[in-house]
């Protein structure tokens, strides 16, 4: 008998080697990207998202906004051409959990910062046949008129730094206080104000 009906008729052999095989390909194409700096450190002029951004991100994902939109446009001519700059790893260094997605029942929208106006937004996220009639994307009212929860960002924000956020105390201890009174609508617009702003589109 080889050594290889020995293996696969010895199942918890069978596991073993599939593990280590399973590991050493692992190492071998995740250890690299630990010394890569395009994949470690942030594109110029990156900055952590602010309180009321941060907020915003956290309603984004809530609301299942990641469902039907990615945030990540492949280096394909039809891609940037589309959406503009392909997306870079610098690009999602402040970004926990990552929101690339891959499931476009919408657009992607890694390059939304700055292409609409607020009330553009606003409109939209209201309700988006106001704006775009052929939309099949849901309405969100209640977000225009639900007052943001402002008790755990100060939490938040620290444990960010702990993982290397660079926020300062002055930003965490200010940033319960620049909640007060934003609504969830703001917020949710000012997370996609921001989103990839970092990297300017290709006109």
């Amino acid at each position: 008998m080889s050594l290889q009906q020995k293996i696969e008729k010895n199942t918890g052999l069978l596991i073993m080697f599939v593990l280590i095989v399973v590991s050493i390909g692992g190492l071998v194409e995740i250890t690299p990207l630990w010394f890569m700096k395009s994949t470690t450190e942030a594109v110029t002029g990156l900055k952590p998202y602010s309180a009321l951004e941060l907020s915003g991100r956290d309603i984004y994902i809530r609301e299942g906004c990641v469902s039907c939109h990615s945030q990540m446009i492949r280096p394909f001519r039809t891609e940037t051409e589309r959406y503009g700059h392909y997306s870079v790893a610098g690009e999602f260094v402040y970004d926990r959990p990552f929101l690339w997605g891959s499931k476009r029942t919408g657009p992607d929208l890694a390059r939304v910062g700055g292409r609409y106006s607020d009330d553009w937004h606003r409109i939209h996220l209201f309700n988006p046949r106001d704006v775009v009639p052929e939309s099949i994307m849901p309405s969100y009212p209640w977000l225009d008129s639900t007052l943001l929860d402002n008790s755990d960002i100060t939490a938040k924000m620290s444990s960010l730094r702990f993982l290397g956020h660079p926020y300062t105390d002055e930003e965490i201890n200010a940033a319960a206080a620049l909640l007060e009174g934003k609504t969830e609508m703001d917020a949710l617009v000012a997370y996609l104000q921001n989103l990839g702003t970092s990297i300017k589109r290709r006109r």
